[in-house]
């Protein structure tokens, strides 16, 4: 039994307290019929379809913060990334980092969290494993995941895909995540009510696979909604041009970045899509995001045109070039 109050680096080394330490927190929370620690590899029973796999790393400082922490994170992150692409998620690995000195009940409130997010996204961690770093070459936790999924064979998604006049939506307000971890953070002297908006978009996803004129999904994390439309102009040579009067943002999140200079279309999301749709499937999409809790603030909020930049037209009649992301706005956030 775990006594100990912090992760010491024997708990690392392979011996007796690491075993305790794996079945006291790990296999104790992440439990499943695939999940044998006595084995270096797990079986992993397949159905029909085109397999997918996605592999992924979070580092988020504080390791909590309203709406998640980073065992939550990387669940979402993981089976985000296979929704977008089309798949069904199934099984999950993970590696966890731990720097020594992470207080024990921190690490066991984190891989519980990532557990209940597992079960709820009905993916199952099927194997993993379990490093300590020595005091100050880590931030407390590190979690790298692989994802694998399966998606109907003949179904293809991609920026490839993509044509001049098909529509931008994205499923909810965008900046939430980033936001929230920001205020966590408590640098600044600010307080809010602001939670990350991370969830699942696999209902979502799945909402809209069927449409005929889907053409692309990505989820807009690191680099927010600007990264996701420079993808797009950067392997079509089509420039998105949006609408800010269009665009879904939070009061509470635009007043963050207003006050400390960040724009929201540039910060993490972790809950949200960006989809890009057929001029002729644009309002059925939309429809089937509102239809659902998650896409209730889905909106519309522009095309795809002929062009060489990524355009914004203001609310007041001008346009504004959204350049490229450069500098990283906000460190350790997903």
């Amino acid at each position: 039994m775990i006594s100990d109050r912090y992760v010491s680096l024997a708990q690392g080394n392979g011996g007796r307290f690491m075993r305790e330490l794996i079945e006291e927190i790990f296999a104790r929370h992440l439990a499943n019929p695939q999940l044998n620690i006595d084995v270096d590899a797990a079986e992993a029973p397949l159905s029909a379809g085109d397999v997918l796999l996605t592999t992924d790393g979070f580092t988020v400082q504080p390791l909590e913060f309203p709406g998640g922490d980073i065992g939550s994170l990387a669940v979402h992150g993981t089976v985000n990334d296979l929704a977008v692409a089309g798949a069904v998620p199934v099984y999950l690995t993970l590696n966890a980092f731990i720097e020594e000195g992470l207080e024990i009940a921190l690490l066991d409130r984190v891989i519980a969290s990532l557990a209940d997010t597992a079960r709820h996204a009905e993916v199952r961690v099927v194997a993993g494993d379990v490093k300590v770093l020595r005091r100050g070459e880590g931030g407390g936790l590190y979690l790298a995941t692989t994802g694998l999924g399966l998606r109907r064979p003949g179904m293809r998604l991609g920026l490839g895909r993509i044509r001049a006049d098909d529509v931008v939506l994205v499923s909810g307000p965008v900046g939430d995540h980033g936001a929230a971890v920001l205020l966590a953070r408590e640098q600044f002297g600010l307080k809010g009510e602001l939670c990350s908006d991370a969830a699942s978009v696999l209902p979502l996803a799945r909402a809209i696979w069927d449409l005929p004129g889907l053409r692309f999904m990505r989820d807009p994390t690191r680099g927010g909604l600007v990264t996701v439309l420079h993808d797009i102009l950067r392997a079509t040579g089509l420039g998105p041009r949006i609408k800010e009067a269009d665009l879904p943002v939070r009061d509470p999140v635009r007043g963050v970045c207003d006050i400390l200079g960040y724009d929201p279309l540039y910060l993490a999301c972790e809950g949200r899509i960006v989809a890009v749709v057929s001029r002729e499937d644009a309002a059925r999409a939309l429809e089937a995001w509102r239809a659902l809790p998650l896409g209730a603030e889905a909106a519309i909020i522009g095309r795809v045109h002929d062009g060489q930049h990524v355009v914004l037209e203001t609310a007041i009649g001008g346009e504004r070039i959204l350049d490229e992301l450069e500098d990283d706005p906000l460190p350790r956030i997903c």
